[in-house]
């Protein structure tokens, strides 16, 4: 597949200059840099997930701790 992109001067910069750095053809360059923007991507994602899922399990265990609590009061 073939893509064109339109960079700004700075961006084109950019890619010129780490296409040099690194020895590579620019698009190898982008081609690894939309790989790494996906995995961080995949990444943040599954991170919030395992946050609110955490987050959640704390809430239920003070729920659970609060009910027990009021339940052991009245005995």
């Amino acid at each position: 597949m073939t893509a064109t992109v339109r960079l700004d001067n700075t961006l084109e910069d950019t890619l010129n200059n780490l296409s040099i750095i690194l020895h590579k053809k620019k698009s190898d360059v982008i081609r690894e840099a939309i790989s790494f923007y996906a995995k961080n991507v995949e990444q943040n994602k599954k991170s919030r997930i395992l946050d609110a899922v955490a987050k959640t399990k704390n809430i239920d265990k003070k729920e659970f701790n609060d009910f027990e609590s009021t339940i052991n009061d009245g005995i």
